[in-house]
């Protein structure tokens, strides 16, 4: 007569020893690895401490040189004063604005304005 090669409590207990096997290495692997690898050295300063830092040095942005912190506010101011951009001519503002409106209303209606 035909026959197994193995029989089902056989079966049952290897399983279970690979279970507890399993389970053994993994307690292992878990207990023997070393805790937070992915942290930051202790002795690094978190970025929150380092955005509240009162800056006493700084570069100029127009030539690079050196600036302490009186003469870089000075520096800041006289580039705010500074008006950024000309005065447009009104009727080439209206233009561009127009122009604006014509690209942003193609977005919804592409076959309306060529």
């Amino acid at each position: 007569m035909w026959q197994l090669p193995f029989s089902p409590a056989s079966s049952a207990a290897r399983f279970g020893i690979k279970r507890w096997w399993l389970g053994l290495v993994l307690l292992l692997v878990l207990l023997l690895s070393s805790p937070a690898l992915a942290l930051p050295p202790p002795d690094d300063l978190p970025e929150e401490i380092l955005r509240t830092a009162i800056y006493t040095e700084a570069r100029s942005p127009v030539t690079g040189e050196p600036l302490n912190a009186a003469e870089y506010a000075r520096l800041q101011e006289e580039l705010q004063s500074i008006q950024a951009t000309p005065p447009v001519n009104r009727k080439i503002r209206q233009l561009i604005g127009l122009l604006r409106l014509r690209k942003f209303l193609r977005t919804f209606f592409p076959f309306l304005i060529r």
